[in-house]
């Protein structure tokens, strides 16, 4: 697939990475050239340097054929242009754009019919927001992923000392819980992909990812960990985009508290939300955290804009008594570090929690959502089944039968309004929405293929 990306920045050369990494033709575009040198030189992809909207920037991009625009610049005007030019002049067939402003967004009749040429609007700050708010309805979870329009739920988390499964196979979750079905879908032990068995025993600190009907979450997690109280006090630190959309998403069902630095914003928070405390000052002030309890918190978030901030605002009020401290960080070197020591019980990629989105666009095949999963090695995929035994090399057959690539694993599937938990003699029907890990995403096309329908292939 030939695909053109706008804009170098945290996103775009994040998506470039992992696309080019799948064979895909890619061109990124931005007006820094220095940056464009150091992405070309280590993904060995096409760059361009000029204004992303320009039409002969994309002329010279190689717009004329391309198959998918995927502008990700820092200017919602720029990708909104870029998408204008391209299907004006070139019929470009999808086009994708990042879109940040709350004011585009409440209008979406600005990206229908004869407006705005958008075919799919991707919003960070709404993916983020969803994300954290997610992991703080599950306490103790990782990752909280859905799919198939929340009916199926992906979690990640650790296995602690003093939980009922730890130090026990696998296959006694049955026992333990009869009337829940629930798969392990991975486990990761000390960083090393493990493919779960019924044999396999869970151990402390495993990282174990589970799947199961969003309405037996908390009891699948009870059985790998002790259970942990429920976030009702949650303090967060910067009122941005995402701290006010985080407040707004928790209001009502959490006693929440949010810092935020800049008097003008904190003003204006305070004047548009509303049973919230709204603070003025530095999260990373210690006895600002005291004087507002931070030994009392189930859960301090930090999401402000400076990812050293966010790192020592949350080790600072971990060390204070905080019950669970979670933290935006841009960088890759600064997640692996916080995660490595454990300084931080969750820390969120921004990049790669939007790239899933980007991804399910990309993916060949009906794949209807990604999640990109430990940094980009892993990913969850809902992919629907189409055709029939003859078209289709999944259709008509029991999960021990389908050729699933290395690492890969399917555990759920949704039938109509039916949650499936997938097992060996499960046989996928055509329009089942099929559930699926994948362990090593250089597998990914032989996923896509899987899922692929032709005329024969018998």
């Amino acid at each position: 697939m030939k695909i053109l990306i706008l804009g170098a920045g945290q996103v775009g050369s994040s998506v470039a990475a992992n696309l080019a990494s799948e064979a895909n033709d890619i061109t990124l575009v931005d007006a820094d050239s220095d940056t464009l040198n150091q992405l070309r030189d280590r993904l060995d992809i096409q760059t361009v340097q000029g204004n992303a909207a320009h039409p002969d920037i994309l002329l010279q991009a190689g717009i004329e054929d391309t198959d998918m625009l995927i502008a990700v610049t820092n200017s919602d005007e720029t990708n909104m242009v870029a998408c204008q030019v391209a299907w004006t002049l070139h019929h470009t067939p999808t086009k994708i754009a990042r879109i940040r402003a709350a004011q585009y967004l409440v209008h979406p009749e600005l990206f229908v019919g004869n407006a705005l040429p958008i075919d799919v609007l991707i919003s960070p700050e709404e993916i983020v927001c969803n994300y954290i708010a997610n992991i703080i309805d599950y306490p103790g979870a990782l990752q909280v992923l859905e799919f198939a329009g929340g009916k199926v739920v992906l979690v990640g988390l650790k296995a602690y000392y003093g939980g009922p499964l730890v130090g026990h196979e696998l296959r006694q979750i049955r026992q333990h819980m009869p009337k829940i079905d629930t798969r392990v879908a991975a486990i990761y032990r000390r960083g090393r992909a493990i493919i779960p068995m019924g044999t396999t025993v869970v151990e402390a600190d495993d990282e174990v990812f589970f799947i199961a009907a969003r309405e037996h979450i908390h009891d699948v997690i009870r059985e790998l960990r002790r259970v942990d109280k429920k976030n009702k006090r949650v303090m967060i630190a910067g009122g941005g985009n995402i701290g006010k959309r985080l407040v707004e998403r928790l209001q009502g069902r959490h006693q929440v508290k949010i810092i935020e630095s800049n008097a003008k914003r904190a003003r204006h928070l305070a004047e548009v939300l509303h049973d919230v405390v709204v603070l003025h000052g530095d999260s990373s002030n210690e006895e600002l955290l005291l004087e507002e309890n931070i030994d009392t918190m189930d859960m301090f978030v930090t999401v402000t804009n400076d990812d050293e901030d966010n790192i020592l605002s949350a080790m600072l009020a971990k060390r204070l008594g905080a019950g669970k401290v979670m933290s935006i960080i841009n960088r890759p070197a600064y997640v692996d570090l916080v995660e490595s020591q454990e300084f931080i019980d969750v820390a969120i990629s921004p990049q790669q929690v939007t790239i899933g989105a980007l991804l399910a666009h990309v993916r060949r095949g009906d794949i209807v959502a990604v999640h990109s999963l430990r940094r980009g090695a892993a990913e969850a995929i809902e992919a629907v089944a189409h055709g029939d035994d003859k078209t289709s090399r999944v259709v008509g057959r029991s999960i021990e039968d389908i050729m699933l690539p290395e690492g890969a694993s399917i555990g759920a599937i949704v039938r109509g309004k039916q949650v499936i938990i997938a097992h060996h003699d499960t046989v996928i029907q055509a329009e089942d929405h099929v559930i699926m890990f994948l362990v090593d995403k250089r597998y990914i096309a032989d996923v896509e293929r899987l899922f692929q329908v032709g005329i024969t292939f018998i």
